[in-house]
Protein backbone atom coordinates (compact mmCIF):
# COMPACT_ATOMS: atom_id res chain seq x y z
CA UNK A 1 0.00 0.00 0.00
CA UNK A 2 1.65 3.61 -0.79
CA UNK A 3 1.47 6.57 1.33
CA UNK A 4 -2.15 7.25 1.94
CA UNK A 5 -4.16 11.11 2.09
CA UNK A 6 -7.80 11.28 4.28
CA UNK A 7 -9.57 14.45 2.59
CA UNK A 8 -13.01 15.48 3.92
CA UNK A 9 -15.36 16.84 1.99
CA UNK A 10 -17.03 20.51 2.26
CA UNK A 11 -20.27 22.18 1.85
CA UNK A 12 -21.69 21.51 -1.44
CA UNK A 13 -21.19 17.68 -1.48
CA UNK A 14 -24.25 17.05 0.96
CA UNK A 15 -27.03 14.90 -0.17
CA UNK A 16 -30.49 13.81 1.04
CA UNK A 17 -30.18 10.06 2.87
CA UNK A 18 -26.05 10.25 3.16
CA UNK A 19 -24.69 8.32 5.53
CA UNK A 20 -27.53 5.95 6.26
CA UNK A 21 -25.95 3.13 4.87
CA UNK A 22 -23.14 3.43 7.20
CA UNK A 23 -25.00 3.58 10.30
CA UNK A 24 -27.28 1.19 9.44
CA UNK A 25 -24.51 -1.60 8.62
CA UNK A 26 -21.37 -0.51 10.45
CA UNK A 27 -20.65 -0.46 14.01
CA UNK A 28 -17.85 2.01 14.55
CA UNK A 29 -19.67 4.55 12.36
CA UNK A 30 -23.12 3.83 14.16
CA UNK A 31 -21.07 4.91 17.55
CA UNK A 32 -20.19 8.12 16.26
CA UNK A 33 -23.65 9.07 14.85
CA UNK A 34 -24.79 8.11 18.40
CA UNK A 35 -21.91 9.65 20.33
CA UNK A 36 -23.36 12.87 17.99
CA UNK A 37 -26.97 12.36 18.82
CA UNK A 38 -26.30 13.38 22.21
CA UNK A 39 -25.16 16.67 21.16
CA UNK A 40 -28.00 17.33 18.43
CA UNK A 41 -30.70 15.05 18.89
CA UNK A 42 -31.46 15.33 15.41
CA UNK A 43 -28.17 14.74 13.58
CA UNK A 44 -29.71 11.02 12.38
CA UNK A 45 -33.09 12.71 11.09
CA UNK A 46 -30.92 15.49 9.15
CA UNK A 47 -28.44 13.35 7.66
CA UNK A 48 -30.87 10.68 6.82
CA UNK A 49 -34.32 11.71 6.33
CA UNK A 50 -34.18 15.96 5.33
CA UNK A 51 -34.91 17.34 2.09
CA UNK A 52 -31.97 18.83 -0.09
CA UNK A 53 -33.29 22.34 0.55
CA UNK A 54 -33.31 21.63 4.36
CA UNK A 55 -29.51 20.38 4.35
CA UNK A 56 -28.37 23.85 1.96
CA UNK A 57 -28.95 25.46 5.04
CA UNK A 58 -25.88 26.56 6.54
CA UNK A 59 -26.25 25.70 10.14
CA UNK A 60 -27.58 22.14 9.05
CA UNK A 61 -25.35 20.88 6.56
CA UNK A 62 -22.32 21.57 8.29
CA UNK A 63 -23.39 19.46 11.48
CA UNK A 64 -24.58 16.40 9.15
CA UNK A 65 -21.36 16.55 7.04
CA UNK A 66 -19.05 16.40 9.69
CA UNK A 67 -21.05 13.72 11.39
CA UNK A 68 -20.93 11.56 7.93
CA UNK A 69 -17.33 11.95 7.32
CA UNK A 70 -16.39 11.04 11.00
CA UNK A 71 -18.42 8.38 10.80
CA UNK A 72 -17.45 7.14 7.49
CA UNK A 73 -13.42 7.99 8.93
CA UNK A 74 -14.16 5.59 11.74
CA UNK A 75 -15.62 2.88 9.83
CA UNK A 76 -12.09 2.71 7.50
CA UNK A 77 -10.17 3.28 10.83
CA UNK A 78 -11.74 0.05 12.73
CA UNK A 79 -10.75 -1.21 9.41
CA UNK A 80 -7.49 -1.42 10.00
CA UNK A 81 -6.36 0.94 7.40
CA UNK A 82 -3.26 3.13 8.21
CA UNK A 83 -3.61 7.36 7.20
CA UNK A 84 -0.75 9.06 6.60
CA UNK A 85 -1.64 12.95 6.50
CA UNK A 86 -5.11 14.13 6.23
CA UNK A 87 -7.08 17.72 4.93
CA UNK A 88 -10.40 18.79 4.78
CA UNK A 89 -11.58 21.29 2.27
CA UNK A 90 -13.64 24.39 4.29
CA UNK A 91 -15.87 22.74 7.00
CA UNK A 92 -13.65 19.27 6.15
CA UNK A 93 -11.18 21.02 7.95
CA UNK A 94 -12.83 21.00 11.12
CA UNK A 95 -13.39 17.33 10.77
CA UNK A 96 -9.90 16.54 10.08
CA UNK A 97 -9.18 18.30 13.31
CA UNK A 98 -11.59 15.64 15.17
CA UNK A 99 -9.42 12.59 13.01
CA UNK A 100 -6.40 13.66 13.99
CA UNK A 101 -7.20 14.17 17.38
CA UNK A 102 -6.82 17.91 17.73
CA UNK A 103 -9.50 18.25 19.85
CA UNK A 104 -12.51 15.42 21.12
CA UNK A 105 -15.06 14.29 18.43
CA UNK A 106 -18.09 15.88 20.56
CA UNK A 107 -15.75 18.96 21.41
CA UNK A 108 -15.02 19.46 17.76
CA UNK A 109 -18.77 18.57 16.48
CA UNK A 110 -19.95 21.64 18.88
CA UNK A 111 -17.70 24.00 16.92
CA UNK A 112 -18.90 23.13 13.73
CA UNK A 113 -22.57 23.85 14.69
CA UNK A 114 -20.97 27.41 16.32
CA UNK A 115 -19.08 27.70 12.81
CA UNK A 116 -22.61 26.87 11.10
CA UNK A 117 -24.62 29.09 12.87
CA UNK A 118 -22.18 31.93 12.19
CA UNK A 119 -21.61 31.59 8.46
CA UNK A 120 -25.85 31.22 8.10
CA UNK A 121 -25.72 34.62 10.06
CA UNK A 122 -23.40 36.04 8.26
CA UNK A 123 -24.98 34.86 5.23
CA UNK A 124 -28.85 36.46 5.98
CA UNK A 125 -27.02 40.07 6.24
CA UNK A 126 -26.27 40.24 2.85
CA UNK A 127 -27.50 38.68 -0.58
CA UNK A 128 -24.58 36.78 -2.59
CA UNK A 129 -23.50 33.32 -4.01
CA UNK A 130 -20.86 31.60 -5.14
CA UNK A 131 -20.07 30.77 -8.71
CA UNK A 132 -17.38 28.33 -9.65
CA UNK A 133 -15.11 29.61 -12.95
CA UNK A 134 -13.82 26.91 -15.49
CA UNK A 135 -11.47 26.86 -18.12
CA UNK A 136 -9.45 30.05 -17.49
CA UNK A 137 -6.20 30.80 -15.57
CA UNK A 138 -6.15 31.70 -11.75
CA UNK A 139 -4.53 35.00 -12.80
CA UNK A 140 -7.55 35.35 -15.41
CA UNK A 141 -9.80 35.26 -12.79
CA UNK A 142 -8.23 37.70 -10.64
CA UNK A 143 -8.09 40.17 -13.24
CA UNK A 144 -11.88 39.60 -14.42
CA UNK A 145 -13.27 39.49 -10.23
CA UNK A 146 -11.16 42.88 -10.01
CA UNK A 147 -13.69 44.66 -12.70
CA UNK A 148 -16.35 44.19 -10.41
CA UNK A 149 -18.19 45.38 -7.14
CA UNK A 150 -16.93 42.85 -4.17
CA UNK A 151 -16.69 39.66 -6.18
CA UNK A 152 -13.63 37.70 -4.68
CA UNK A 153 -11.98 34.34 -5.74
CA UNK A 154 -11.89 32.27 -2.71
CA UNK A 155 -11.79 29.00 -4.31
CA UNK A 156 -8.33 27.58 -5.61
CA UNK A 157 -9.45 24.14 -6.76
CA UNK A 158 -6.83 22.68 -9.20
CA UNK A 159 -6.01 24.14 -12.83
CA UNK A 160 -8.82 25.44 -14.52
CA UNK A 161 -11.05 25.54 -11.50
CA UNK A 162 -11.23 28.50 -9.19
CA UNK A 163 -14.51 29.55 -7.45
CA UNK A 164 -15.55 33.18 -6.34
CA UNK A 165 -17.80 34.76 -3.79
CA UNK A 166 -19.64 37.85 -4.39
CA UNK A 167 -22.73 40.31 -4.23
CA UNK A 168 -25.89 38.46 -6.32
CA UNK A 169 -25.89 41.72 -8.03
CA UNK A 170 -22.43 41.82 -8.97
CA UNK A 171 -22.08 38.27 -10.11
CA UNK A 172 -23.93 37.87 -13.33
CA UNK A 173 -21.81 40.84 -14.80
CA UNK A 174 -18.46 38.80 -13.77
CA UNK A 175 -20.13 35.32 -14.85
CA UNK A 176 -20.72 37.26 -18.73
CA UNK A 177 -17.07 38.29 -18.60
CA UNK A 178 -15.72 34.92 -17.69
CA UNK A 179 -18.15 33.79 -20.64
CA UNK A 180 -16.24 36.73 -23.16
CA UNK A 181 -13.26 35.15 -21.95
CA UNK A 182 -13.49 31.79 -22.77
CA UNK A 183 -14.81 30.17 -19.35
CA UNK A 184 -17.42 28.77 -17.54
CA UNK A 185 -19.18 29.36 -14.51
CA UNK A 186 -21.48 27.20 -12.77
CA UNK A 187 -23.35 28.18 -9.36
CA UNK A 188 -22.83 26.47 -5.96
CA UNK A 189 -25.51 25.11 -3.56
CA UNK A 190 -24.31 26.79 -0.79
CA UNK A 191 -25.89 30.05 1.26
CA UNK A 192 -23.67 32.39 1.42
CA UNK A 193 -20.11 33.88 0.08
CA UNK A 194 -17.71 31.85 1.90
CA UNK A 195 -13.87 32.44 2.19
CA UNK A 196 -14.28 36.12 1.90
CA UNK A 197 -14.58 39.52 3.15
CA UNK A 198 -18.48 38.82 3.76
CA UNK A 199 -17.22 36.40 6.43
CA UNK A 200 -14.76 38.94 8.22
CA UNK A 201 -17.42 39.24 11.54
CA UNK A 202 -18.17 35.76 11.22
CA UNK A 203 -14.73 35.07 11.86
CA UNK A 204 -14.08 37.45 14.46
CA UNK A 205 -16.49 35.68 16.53
CA UNK A 206 -15.13 32.23 15.73
CA UNK A 207 -11.84 33.44 16.60
CA UNK A 208 -13.02 34.13 20.15
CA UNK A 209 -14.94 30.89 20.38
CA UNK A 210 -11.59 28.77 19.04
CA UNK A 211 -10.11 30.86 22.06
CA UNK A 212 -12.50 28.64 24.55
CA UNK A 213 -10.86 25.66 22.94
CA UNK A 214 -7.58 23.91 23.52
CA UNK A 215 -5.35 22.22 20.60
CA UNK A 216 -3.61 19.06 21.08
CA UNK A 217 -1.03 18.43 18.54
CA UNK A 218 -2.14 16.52 15.72
CA UNK A 219 -1.98 12.46 15.33
CA UNK A 220 -1.84 12.78 12.08
CA UNK A 221 -0.39 15.31 9.78
CA UNK A 222 -3.16 18.11 8.91
CA UNK A 223 -2.98 20.64 6.15
CA UNK A 224 -4.31 24.30 6.54
CA UNK A 225 -6.28 25.44 4.11
CA UNK A 226 -5.67 29.11 3.84
CA UNK A 227 -1.73 28.12 3.30
CA UNK A 228 -1.81 24.79 1.42
CA UNK A 229 1.21 23.31 4.07
CA UNK A 230 1.08 21.41 7.22
CA UNK A 231 0.05 23.08 10.13
CA UNK A 232 2.43 24.81 12.56
CA UNK A 233 2.61 24.25 16.72
CA UNK A 234 0.40 27.11 16.87
CA UNK A 235 -3.28 26.58 15.12
CA UNK A 236 -5.53 29.48 16.19
CA UNK A 237 -4.30 31.97 13.94
CA UNK A 238 -4.61 30.16 11.03
CA UNK A 239 -7.67 28.59 12.15
CA UNK A 240 -9.32 31.72 12.74
CA UNK A 241 -8.63 33.32 9.31
CA UNK A 242 -9.99 30.14 7.53
CA UNK A 243 -13.80 30.70 6.89
CA UNK A 244 -12.34 34.50 5.61
CA UNK A 245 -9.82 33.00 3.48
CA UNK A 246 -9.22 31.86 0.48
CA UNK A 247 -9.05 27.69 0.61
CA UNK A 248 -5.43 26.69 -1.36
CA UNK A 249 -6.58 23.66 -2.31
CA UNK A 250 -4.53 22.75 -5.54
CA UNK A 251 -1.58 23.88 -3.39
CA UNK A 252 -2.40 21.31 -0.72
CA UNK A 253 -2.87 18.49 -3.28
CA UNK A 254 0.50 19.51 -4.86
CA UNK A 255 2.41 19.54 -1.76
CA UNK A 256 0.96 16.06 -0.52
CA UNK A 257 2.29 14.64 -3.82
CA UNK A 258 5.48 16.13 -3.65
CA UNK A 259 5.83 14.16 0.23
CA UNK A 260 5.19 10.90 -1.59
CA UNK A 261 0.99 10.72 -0.89
CA UNK A 262 -0.54 8.72 -4.15
CA UNK A 263 -3.93 7.59 -2.33
CA UNK A 264 -6.38 9.90 -1.90
CA UNK A 265 -9.48 8.67 -0.19
CA UNK A 266 -12.61 10.94 0.33
CA UNK A 267 -14.27 10.82 3.37
CA UNK A 268 -17.78 12.14 2.90
CA UNK A 269 -20.84 12.21 -0.17
CA UNK A 270 -19.74 12.36 -3.12
CA UNK A 271 -16.85 12.39 -5.05
CA UNK A 272 -15.94 16.42 -5.79
CA UNK A 273 -12.37 16.33 -3.86
CA UNK A 274 -11.70 13.00 -5.52
CA UNK A 275 -12.63 14.85 -8.84
CA UNK A 276 -10.36 18.02 -7.88
CA UNK A 277 -7.28 15.36 -7.44
CA UNK A 278 -7.31 13.91 -10.67
CA UNK A 279 -7.29 17.06 -12.27
CA UNK A 280 -4.35 18.12 -10.79
CA UNK A 281 -2.69 14.87 -11.12
CA UNK A 282 -4.60 12.27 -13.41
CA UNK A 283 -2.25 9.22 -12.73
CA UNK A 284 -3.06 9.36 -8.80
CA UNK A 285 -4.96 6.71 -6.80
CA UNK A 286 -8.52 8.16 -5.68
CA UNK A 287 -10.65 6.09 -3.75
CA UNK A 288 -14.10 6.73 -0.98
CA UNK A 289 -15.09 5.44 1.71
CA UNK A 290 -18.83 7.00 1.34
CA UNK A 291 -21.22 3.92 1.51
CA UNK A 292 -20.08 0.26 2.95
CA UNK A 293 -20.19 -0.77 -0.54
CA UNK A 294 -17.71 1.59 -1.61
CA UNK A 295 -15.36 1.02 1.72
CA UNK A 296 -15.59 -2.80 0.97
CA UNK A 297 -14.22 -1.44 -2.93
CA UNK A 298 -11.52 0.85 -0.96
CA UNK A 299 -10.41 -2.08 1.50
CA UNK A 300 -9.54 -4.22 -1.66
CA UNK A 301 -8.12 -1.71 -3.68
CA UNK A 302 -5.48 -0.98 -0.42
CA UNK A 303 -4.58 -4.31 -0.81
CA UNK A 304 -3.94 -4.65 -4.44
CA UNK A 305 -2.21 -1.02 -4.01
Amino acid sequence: MGKVALLFSGQGAQCPGMGKDLYENNAASREVFDRLATRRGDIKELCFSSTKEELTVTSNTQPALFAVELAAAAALTAAGVKVDTVAGFSLGEISALAYSHVMPLEEAFDLVMERGRLMQEASASVHSAMTAVLKLSNEQVETIAAHHNQVYPVNYNCPGQVVVSGLAESLPAFEAEVKEAGGRCMRLAVAGAFHSPFMEGAAARFKEELGRHSFAKPTVPLYSNVTGELYGEDMLPLLSRQMSSPVRWETTVRNMLSSGIDVFIESGPGSTLSGLVKKTCPEAKTLSIATCEALEETLKALQEN
